[in-house]
C-alpha cells in the first residue's frame, strides 16, 4: 500500500501520510483536485486534523469567484504576532492557493508539546470566524486566509484559534455516537440560529459616537431618555440651524460639536444617527454615515417623507446596521419598538422567501421545531423541485410540533397578505421593499440572504415606520450558537441530516461546488475527504449507486446508519480494486 493510502481508525499508533488529496483554490474561479498536496507536521503549538466530513457552502463559491479580493482573504493586521504567522504554513492570505470548506468535523491526530487545550484523539467542530484577527476590511477565517477542510488533513494553530479576550477556542469537543455529517452542519445550522438570537441594542450606544441632525423648525426631543443606563455616548456631532439649539444639547460631560456641513463628516463614522425631520434626500445622504453595528433613528415629528427612500440593505445583513423610527417627535419612542432578539414571537404568521434552498430548508425546520406557540409559516419558492423535496422533510415535521405549514410556488399563486414575520432567503432587494409593503403591524422582517454589500432599495419609509417594522441581519454565528444547536442535536430536538440532499469523497467536491453554483441540490452536501474516488451522488439516486447505502436511508433521508455503510463500502471496493 502506497504511503498516500495509509487508513486507519484514529489510534495511537496511526500512520499519517506525507502526501494528501485536497480541493485547493488557486486563483479567481479556479478550483483543482490536488492530490499530492502536503500534510503538513504539526510545530510545537499545533494541530493536525483529520477531516471526517464537511458540508459545502454558498460561502466557499464567493470565496472561489472573489478569491484574493474576498475580505476574509486578505492578510491579518491586527490581533497577532506576525512572527506567529510565519511559522504556520497553513495561512495562506491573498493570491496564494488557500482551501475552502469550514462546516466540518475532525479528529486531532498528532499535536505539538505546547498545544495544552486539545489533545490527540479528540473529536472536534470547528467556529470558523477567528474575529479577533483582524484583516483590512474583515476578519480571518478558518477555509479563507486560513486553510479549510476541504482536504484530508488540515493543521491549525493554538495561537491562532484561541480568542484570548474570553481565553476561549474556537474548537468545540465532542463525543463519538452521533454520525459526522451531523455534526460537521452544526455550523451551518449555527448560522440560521444566529439569527434568530442575536442580542439587539435598544439604546444609544454608550461610550459611542452620536450624530443629531435637525432640519429647520424641528424640535429635539428624547435624546437623554434615548441613552443607555450604562453611559452616554462618548461625543456628540450636532447639524442644525442655529447656535441656540446646538447650546440646548451641550453636555460638561459629552464631547460636543457643531458641524457646519454633512457631506464633510467621514463616511461610515457614527454609531447612532438621530434625524429629526422628513427629507428624503438627507436620509439618503445619512446613509453613508452610519458605521457597522450602528442604528439610524428617523423622527418625523407628525411629517411624511412621501417618497421612497434608498436604504443600505446590504449593510443591514453584513454591516448589521438597523432602521428604526417614528412618526412622533420624541426620539426615544423608536428605541422602544426594537425586539430583544429576531427571534419568532407567539401567533406570527411566519413567511419564508425562497425556503426550499438548502438554508430555507433550515429555516423552515428550524421554525418548525422552535416550540412558540400559535404561529404558522409559509415555505414559498419557484422551484417546483426543490419545494418537493422540502415537503418530503418539512411536513412530516409540522404535523408532528402541531404547526401549520403551507408551501407555496409564487409564479402559480400568491401568498395570503397579513405576514409578521419575514425570512428572505434570496439576495433581491426588491424583496424586502415588498415585505415593507405587505407586512403586518410589527413585522420582523429578517435579512438572512447576503445581499451584496453596497446594495440599496428603495423602502417605503413612511410605512416602515408607521408600521412599527424592524429589519436585521446576521452574518456567520458565534461559538455560543454552535453550542446551542449542538445540544439541540444531542438531544433529539434537531436532525441537522435532514437537510442533506447529496454526498461525495474529495473526488466529487468540484462538481458540489458546481452544483451550489448552478443551485442544482434542493439541501446540503457533504463531503467525506477519506472517500478520495466517490464522486457525488444525490441521496434521489443511492438506490442505483449504493442500494446497501439506500437502504439505510431514514425515510430517504441522510443518516448515521446510511453514513455508516458508505463508509464501509466505499472503503470496502477501494481494498478490492488495490
Amino acid at each position: 500500500m502506497s504511503e498516500k493510502r495509509c487508513y486507519s481508525i484514529i489510534t495511537e499508533l496511526m500512520q499519517i501520510p506525507s502526501i494528501q488529496d485536497a480541493i485547493e483554490l488557486v486563483g479567481a474561479g479556479q478550483a483543482k483536485l490536488n492530490t499530492h498536496k502536503q500534510v503538513y507536521a504539526p510545530g510545537p503549538y499545533q494541530i493536525l486534523a483529520r477531516v471526517e466530513a464537511v458540508g459545502l457552502c454558498f460561502s466557499d463559491l464567493k470565496l472561489l469567484k472573489q478569491f484574493d479580493k474576498h475580505p476574509r482573504k486578505g492578510k491579518v493586521v491586527s490581533g497577532i504576532d506576525k512572527k506567529i504567522l510565519k511559522e504556520v504554513p497553513s495561512y495562506k492570505p491573498g493570491s496564494q492557493p488557500t482551501v475552502a470548506g469550514h462546516e466540518t468535523l475532525c479528529t486531532i491526530v498528532a499535536a505539538g508539546e505546547k498545544v495544552s487545550r486539545h489533545r490527540v484523539g479528540e473529536r472536534v467542530l470547528v467556529q470558523a470566524d477567528y474575529r479577533w484577527l483582524k484583516t483590512a476590511e474583515s476578519n480571518a477565517a478558518f477555509g479563507y486566509n486560513f486553510e479549510g477542510a476541504l482536504q484530508q488533513y488540515v493543521l491549525m494553530d493554538e495561537r491562532v484559534i484561541i480568542d484570548p479576550q474570553r481565553d476561549e477556542s474556537s474548537l468545540i469537543s465532542v463525543e463519538k455516537g452521533l454520525s459526522a455529517s451531523s455534526l460537521a452542519l452544526v455550523e451551518p445550522w449555527a448560522c440560521v440560529e444566529s439569527s434568530y438570537t442575536t442580542q439587539e441594542r435598544n439604546t444609544i450606544l454608550p461610550g459611542g459616537k452620536l450624530l443629531v441632525v435637525a432640519e429647520a423648525g424641528r424640535d429635539i426631543k428624547g435624546l437623554k431618555e434615548s441613552f443607555s443606563p450604562e453611559g452616554k455616548p462618548a461625543s456628540i456631532n450636532v447639524y442644525c440651524d442655529s447656535n441656540n439649539r446646538f447650546e440646548t444639547l451641550a453636555n460638561p460631560a459629552i464631547d460636543t460639536v457643531r458641524v457646519d456641513a454633512l457631506g464633510s463628516l467621514p463616511d461610515e463614522g457614527f454609531d447612532d444617527i438621530v434625524y429629526f425631520g422628513s427629507n428624503p434626500t438627507s436620509i439618503e445622504s445619512l446613509n453613508d454615515k452610519l458605521a457597522a453595528g450602528g442604528i439610524i433613528n428617523i423622527v418625523l415629528g407628525g411629517q411624511k417623507i412621501a417618497r421612497g427612500v434608498s436604504v443600505g440593505i446590504g449593510r443591514v445583513h453584513y454591516g448589521r446596521t438597523r432602521w428604526i423610527g417614528t412618526t412622533g417627535n420624541d426620539a426615544s419612542e423608536s428605541y422602544e419598538h426594537i425586539p430583544a432578539t429576531g427571534e419568532i414571537r407567539k401567533n406570527d404568521k411566519a413567511l419564508i422567501i425562497g425556503a426550499a434552498g438548502p438554508m430555507g430548508q433550515m429555516h423552515t425546520i428550524r421554525l418548525l421545531c422552535c416550540g412558540i406557540e400559535g404561529i404558522s409559516i409559509t415555505a414559498a419558492d419557484i422551484d417546483n423541485e426543490r419545494l418537493e423535496s422540502l415537503e418530503r422533510k418539512a411536513c412530516a415535521v409540522a404535523k408532528e410540533k402541531d404547526v401549520k405549514l403551507s408551501l407555496i410556488n409564487p409564479e402559480n399563486e400568491s401568498a395570503q397578505a397579513g405576514f409578521s414575520y419575514f425570512v428572505i432567503m434570496a439576495p433581491v432587494g426588491s424583496l424586502v421593499a415588498q415585505a415593507v409593503r405587505d407586512g403586518a403591524e410589527g413585522s420582523l422582517i429578517n435579512l438572512f440572504a447576503g445581499i451584496p454589500v453596497m446594495v440599496r432599495q428603495e423602502i417605503d419609509l413612511d410605512r416602515y415606520i408607521a408600521n412599527k417594522c424592524f429589519m436585521f441581519g446576521s452574518s456567520g454565528s458565534r461559538l455560543s450558537d454552535m453550542k446551542v444547536v449542538l445540544e439541540k442535536l444531542r438531544a433529539g430536538q434537531l436532525d441537522t441530516d435532514c437537510c442533506v440532499d447529496a454526498v461525495s469523497g474529495i473526488a466529487g467536491a468540484v462538481e458540489g461546488i458546481r452544483a451550489v453554483e448552478n443551485q442544482t441540490m434542493a439541501g446540503k452536501i457533504v463531503v467525506y475527504p477519506q472517500l478520495e474516488n466517490l464522486p457525488l451522488v444525490k441521496l434521489a439516486d443511492m438506490k442505483e449507486k449504493y442500494p446497501r447505502v439506500a437502504q439505510k436511508l431514514n425515510n430517504g433521508m441522510w443518516s448515521k446508519d446510511a453514513e455508516e455503510e458508505l463508509l464501509r463500502v466505499v472503503q470496502s471496493d477501494r481494498v478490492d480494486n488495490e
